[in-house]
């Protein structure tokens, strides 16, 4: 099982590479499922993942002059917030039963695995459905406090599930910041990867046990990963890809609502 968890570890990078996104949601249920890591510990570890993948893209976006670092920073702040207040102090004190009705018992695993499940199909839903591209003419507009307000919520999104919220993050900055969609997909990588690596350092790192060697191992395959997509992407219609990708999602959705809710 741990051959086939880090041979998936290599599929996450592979289709972040292929279709530019999608692979980081994949990083909790192989950790949850394959290596049968706890709720905390599966999503601790994929902000992790998540941002240093997001990192190596975001780099390559800035290389392209795609990078919007001003609304980086505007929106990054509070989003970093966010994820360090719910990785923090939040989520090491949420009891196991959050509540019961009757003989049914909701738990915190239920809660942080079930809402992951409803972003994976608002995830997949964009990959098959994609909105068409926005262009922007003229300056580029800030409106400070819904910018403010979004990073904070999105940065407490991702420190609850784990993962990356691109999703969240594109629409917000073609909308509230006046972005066009090339630049507004570099500054979210770069918004991805500060608030996922700070906000597991900050709070994840200092108050649970890390298993450094097996995270760098994980990590590492998943990086590797996305240039071996970025090679096949040249002979593979991405479009296709990402559809093929959008219905895998949605099925692994499925499963973990499933796994979770009725044969838990």
């Amino acid at each position: 099982m741990e051959v086939f968890g880090f041979i998936a570890a290599g599929l996450i990078g592979i289709s972040l590479g292929l279709i530019g996104g999608g692979g980081s949601i994949l990083a909790v249920p192989v950790l949850a499922y394959i290596f049968l890591l706890d709720e905390k510990t599966a999503t601790a570890y994929s902000l992790f993942i998540v941002g240093f993948s997001a990192l190596i893209g975001g780099i390559q976006q800035h290389k392209n002059g795609n990078v919007d670092w001003k609304t980086a920073t505007i929106f990054g702040i509070p989003a970093v917030i966010g994820v360090w207040l719910v990785r923090h102090y939040v989520v090491p004190v949420l009891p196991d039963v959050l509540f019961n009705i009757g003989y049914f018992y909701f738990t915190r695993r239920m809660a942080m695995f079930g809402l992951f499940a409803l972003l994976m199909i608002v995830a997949a839903y964009n990959m098959l459905y994609p909105k068409s591209k926005h262009e922007v003419r003229g300056v580029v507009v800030y409106n400070y406090p819904l910018i403010l307000l979004e990073g904070l919520t999105v940065g407490s999104i991702t420190g609850f599930v784990g993962a990356g919220g691109g999703f969240l993050i594109i629409p917000a900055l073609v909308m509230f910041a006046n972005l066009e969609m090339k630049k507004a997909i570099g500054t979210s990588l770069i918004i991805i990867a500060f608030k996922s690596i700070l906000g597991f350092l900050l709070g994840d790192a200092l108050s649970m046990h890390i298993d450094w060697e097996f995270l760098g191992i994980f990590t590492i395959i998943a990086l590797s990963g996305i240039y071996i997509g970025v090679f096949i992407n040249n002979f593979i219609d991405g479009k296709i890809l990402q559809k093929g990708f959008g219905f895998f999602i949605i099925i692994m959705a499925v499963f973990i609502i499933t796994k979770e809710f009725i044969i838990h």
